[in-house]
């Protein structure tokens, strides 16, 4: 059994910042990813992560104010979000795999393992 504890989340004026938590309470994988739905859209890749190489990869929207981290302590994998917009409002997503898919893309379908996701509420 393998479950992605998630938390984090919460309501900001724009301008304002929040960090997301994720992880794994039964294995380690090597790739983890965030994503984000906004309602009536497609999900859409915000950060992933390779644990072994140290390798991050952002979405084109987030560089810049969104930065993927891991604790190699206890294993959590941080989504810091600053600097946020009305934009960056929707259900936001860890995921993790093995592999991480057959390429270095931000896809859903590369991840295998996700987290309950949480609303992420950016007020102007």
């Amino acid at each position: 059994q393998v479950q992605l504890a998630q938390s984090g989340g919460g309501s900001v004026q724009a301008g304002g910042s929040l960090r997301l938590s994720c992880a794994a309470s039964k294995y380690i994988y090597n790739h983890w990813g965030w994503f984000r739905q906004a309602p009536g859209k497609e999900r859409e890749g915000v950060a992933r992560l390779n644990i072994r190489s140290g390798a991050t990869l952002y979405a084109d929207s987030v560089t810049g104010r969104f930065t993927i981290s891991r604790d190699n302590a206890d294993g959590t994998v941080y989504l810091l979000m600053n600097s946020l917009q009305p934009e960056d409002t929707g259900v936001y997503y860890c995921a993790a795999d093995s592999v991480g898919g057959p390429g270095w893309r931000l896809r859903p379908g590369y991840f295998t393992y996700w987290g309950q996701g949480t609303q992420v509420t950016v007020s102007s």
